[in-house]
């Protein structure tokens, strides 16, 4: 969907910063109870290599969260994202709080999301994605989708797209194959 006569693809180009949804994104959106009452999530460990790929090419990731979970924050500071930040519906403070961190533009912002707490955010940048099971909702906001729903490769897909934009899929592959 073209945005002020540039295509989804001059948008990605620009994108220095990815934020992250988790539950739905990063994780199938499952909360799996043992029963002690203790919560597990599935993560897939192509999304993290993806992840560490484009901290590599010099894209940013960020995490922003409904949920406060101690195997999410484990799992994203095993990832090596600073910016990670659970507990929060309301997301577009914490974007912009990030963005003017980060010294990026909205338009320079990706975001990643699912279900109708990230429409706000999605709102706010440049390029709104969505994972494929995503709400209707969220799909309509999206500039580009998955063909993965969520916790299945999603993240590295959208990062994969994302590089190819920025041109540094190519180095990328060259560095990660070798």
């Amino acid at each position: 969907m073209p945005t002020n006569g540039m295509s989804v693809q001059d948008i990605g180009r620009r994108v220095k910063l990815l934020i992250l949804d988790v539950d739905g994104v990063l994780t199938d959106g499952g909360l799996y109870y043992d029963p002690t009452g203790g919560v597990s999530k599935r993560f897939n460990v192509q999304d993290g290599l993806g992840i560490k790929i484009a901290q590599a090419c010099g894209l940013e990731v960020a995490v922003i969260t409904g949920l406060n979970h101690k195997a999410v924050e484990t799992r994203v500071r095993e990832l090596g994202i600073a910016e990670y930040h659970a507990g929060h519906v309301n997301k577009v403070p914490l974007m912009e709080d990030i963005r003017s961190r980060i010294g990026c533009e909205p338009s320079q912002i990706a975001y990643l999301g699912d279900d109708w707490v990230d429409a706000g955010v999605m709102r706010a940048v440049g390029l709104p994605m969505a994972v494929a099971n995503a709400q209707p909702e969220i799909l309509s906001l999206a500039k580009w989708t998955t063909t993965l729903p969520g916790g299945h490769g999603a993240v590295r897909e959208a990062i994969m797209f994302l590089l190819r934009c920025r041109d540094d899929y190519t180095a990328a592959w060259e560095k990660w194959s070798s």
